[in-house]
């Protein structure tokens, strides 16, 4: 630990002062980071700080969107749990802090987390005084832990994950994470495969938990039938429309996808297709695919209320934060990131809304999930596009089935729930001992 870290903190501490004329640089010209820049250095204000009473104070890290919608899970849960506790939320990104503070309101502050440099950290560490720092699912952070550990401020990884396609990159670095892994007090894994991985990777057996995924707690109680409505009326839809959704693709899925779509259009030409891309800035690209295949296409941006109306059947969703409410205007919903090498996408999202699921073969992040799916005749595996294709022909020409697999599809995300329970008893018993 002492030789690796010390090169570590070294090494960012050497290049903090040289860099950061060139960040603020880069800050000025482009905007980005900007906002709330000094919480970005540690510089959390005194005033953001007055809500937090004088219970145990826990500072949970969400570094963007989905790990916003763990932490409302798991604080729920641990109010339930340690009522007596004040709570801060932190997040890395923009839009992870635009839905933390739309779920937390006034009742929990949220800030920007603090650049990983010593100084930045011990200061924020400092500010806030937590009595248990909570890093959520892969945030492994080794001068915010260390800081953490000497300042007598207990650490946990909660809900937490490690993939098979970054376990052997960990694995390299081993001496390095061992050092600090073994000054975090509790990981509250997901599953068994995730507690091995961090077990390999240098944390103590006996401070390991298997707690499962806090994040489908959170997804079985929030559809709402107006959230559907709405997106109905916003895309111009109707129940007797035959919906195939693609969420979060990924570059060379799009292809993929339309290949399918246009296959089924020779046997059933009103199906709609709506793509919604991880990274929207590929959008021009995804629009040159479809005009490729001779097909016309709308962008979510110019369509809706005081905007054009939906007449394409092919719709691209170019804004964020809109692919768990277009889950429930789907009849069946391929996960992305699932044909290609990526890991997948969460195919909770979609079965709690009742829908026909179907992936492809690389599920890594979310196997859980997806053997929970299975399980229960509620998941379909796609091991190519073709089967992709004859999956989708299927489904449409048996519609009763389809919606047989979007039923058994909820009661299995129904019957997840629980996880956050767990968590939450972890986070406890560190704020019992501070």
């Amino acid at each position: 630990m002492g030789l690796l870290y010390g090169i570590y903190t070294g090494v960012t501490g050497a290049l903090f002062p040289v860099l950061s004329p060139f960040f603020l640089i880069y800050t000025g010209i482009t905007g980005r980071y900007r906002r709330h820049l000094r919480e970005r250095l540690g510089l959390i204000r005194p005033k953001t700080l007055q809500g937090l009473g004088p219970g145990p104070r826990i500072w949970i890290h969400a570094v963007s969107l989905g790990e916003v919608r763990v932490a409302e899970s798991i604080i729920n849960t641990l109010r339930q749990v340690l009522p007596e506790c004040t709570i801060l939320v932190s997040t890395t990104t923009e839009h992870g802090r635009a839905l933390a503070e739309e779920r937390f309101k006034s009742g929990i502050p949220v800030v920007y987390s603090p650049i990983d440099f010593l100084g930045c950290v011990r200061t924020a560490l400092c500010r806030v005084g937590p009595d248990v720092m909570v890093f959520l699912e892969t945030e492994i952070w080794p001068a915010w832990i260390s800081e953490a550990r000497r300042l007598g401020i207990r650490t946990a990884l909660i809900n937490g994950r490690v993939s098979p396609r970054s376990i052997n990159g960990y694995l390299r670095l081993r001496p390095f994470f061992k050092g600090f892994l073994r000054r975090v007090d509790a990981f509250s894994m997901i599953s068994g495969e995730d507690a091995a991985r961090i077990r390999s990777m240098g944390a103590l057996p006996h401070r390991i938990a298997i707690n499962g995924n806090a994040k489908y707690d959170i997804l079985a109680q929030v559809p709402d039938p107006s959230l559907e409505t709405l997106m109905r009326q916003t895309l111009a839809l109707d129940p007797s429309h035959t919906v195939i959704v693609a969420g979060s693709t990924r570059q060379g899925e799009e292809e993929m996808v339309l290949d399918a779509y246009v296959t089924c259009l020779d046997a059933f030409p009103e199906t709609i297709l709506i793509i919604v891309p991880r990274h929207i800035d590929r959008t021009p690209d995804i629009v040159k695919m479809v005009q490729r295949r001779g097909l016309v296409c709308q962008l979510r941006t110019d369509i809706g209320e005081g905007k054009a109306h939906r007449t394409a059947k092919v719709i691209i969703i170019n804004t964020f934060g809109e692919l768990f409410k277009v889950y429930s205007v789907a009849t069946m919903v391929f996960c992305g990131a699932s044909l290609v090498p990526l890991g997948g996408q969460n195919p909770l999202e979609p079965a709690v809304w009742g829908k026909t699921v179907l992936y492809g073969p690389s599920m890594e992040d979310f196997s859980d999930a997806r053997d929970l799916l299975e399980s229960a005749r509620a998941g379909i595996r796609v091991a190519t596009p073709e089967e992709l294709s004859q999956k989708l022909l299927w489904l449409l020409d048996h519609p009763e089935e389809a919606l047989a697999f979007g039923r058994r599809a909820r009661e299995a995300a129904l019957k997840s729930q629980g996880a956050a329970m767990g968590h939450a008893n972890v986070i406890a018993r560190l704020a019992d001992k501070s």
